[in-house]
């Protein structure tokens, strides 16, 4: 019975949100879309797309989102926005991180894109643009990802933080205790491999559509690096994502060690009292504004 409940459930939503849809203005850039896709398939093979075509759109909209925080750090405006205003960025560490990721990235997560194809092939996800679903189903997947992977991030990264483990694996991440957003992926080969397994299981979960492996590494990016930017900027549409973490939520844990696991929600952290020093914390940064509000 529960279970026919929420199929309801689901079905009266999608044929809400279908109705919706269909008031919505067309979308402009639909058509240069579609043609751009429909190019790509007459011109490319599929193992192409699959591999080439996912590793640029790993590379691209990884270092564009990095832009963002990378150009914070020369506009004094934003300074007031940086969550640990004590440790600035410096090239060194820069140039570091820039280096490790080009290895992670093409050592380690390059041949895990070059099984793509076969993946697509064995459970027949189709490339065409005619199969493709409508945004919102996308969306809605690409959340559905974000759940999974974050309940797997969740308990891997507090067993990396194990301390018979912590030093050989996890350390490395923790080596900016003030993080930035190209540092989202700054880890030891074996972490990448350990977490980086969460973004693989939505995928087999509900890819019906390449698109859908494309949107969440570009979804799933966005919330990495938002979280390690080390800014907390105000109007920042994630937050409009019910039980989004933020960078303040993350950036406690690389300056504290200790809770914070969650890589996107706070549900499981507060389940297990894991963001109870963060919670501590937070009270004691209010206090403090509202007594230096009194003293002035």
């Amino acid at each position: 019975m529960a279970m026919n409940d929420s199929i309801n459930i689901l079905n009266s939503a999608y044929l809400a949100v279908e109705y919706i849809d269909s008031f919505l203005p067309d979308n402009p850039l639909q058509q240069p879309f579609k043609n751009a896709w429909n190019y790509m398939l007459d011109n490319y093979t599929k193992f192409q797309i699959a591999t080439w075509g996912s590793l640029l759109v790993h590379e691209v909209s990884y270092f564009l989102l990095c832009v963002p925080g990378f150009v914070f750090q020369f506009i004094p405006y934003m300074q007031k926005y940086k969550i640990q205003q004590d440790k600035p960025e410096t090239w060194e560490k820069q140039w570091k991180c820039f280096k490790t990721l080009l290895f992670n990235h093409f050592f380690i997560q390059l041949p895990l894109i070059c099984g793509t194809y076969y993946f697509t092939e064995y459970f027949n996800i189709p490339y065409e643009w005619e199969e493709m679903p409508r945004w919102y189903i996308v969306v809605a997947q690409c959340f559905g990802c974000a759940v999974i992977e974050d309940a797997w991030h969740y308990f891997l990264h507090r067993l990396l933080h194990h301390k018979r483990i912590y030093k050989y694996i996890h350390k490395v991440h923790h080596e900016f205790v003030s993080p930035f957003g190209m540092q989202a992926e700054y880890a030891h080969p074996l972490e990448t491999l350990i977490l980086g397994a969460g973004f693989f299981i939505g995928i087999i979960v509900f890819c019906n559509h390449v698109i859908l492996l494309w949107a969440w590494v570009i979804c799933r990016l966005m919330e990495t690096i938002d979280v390690h930017s080390g800014y907390d900027v105000p109007l920042n549409p994630l937050h409009l994502v019910p039980f989004y973490a933020g960078a303040r939520f993350h950036d406690f844990h690389h300056m504290n060690f200790i809770g914070n696991y969650a890589s996107t929600f706070t549900w499981w952290d507060r389940i297990f009292g894991t963001d109870s020093q963060f919670i501590a914390y937070r009270e004691k940064e209010k206090k403090q504004k509202l007594m230096t509000k009194k003293a002035n």
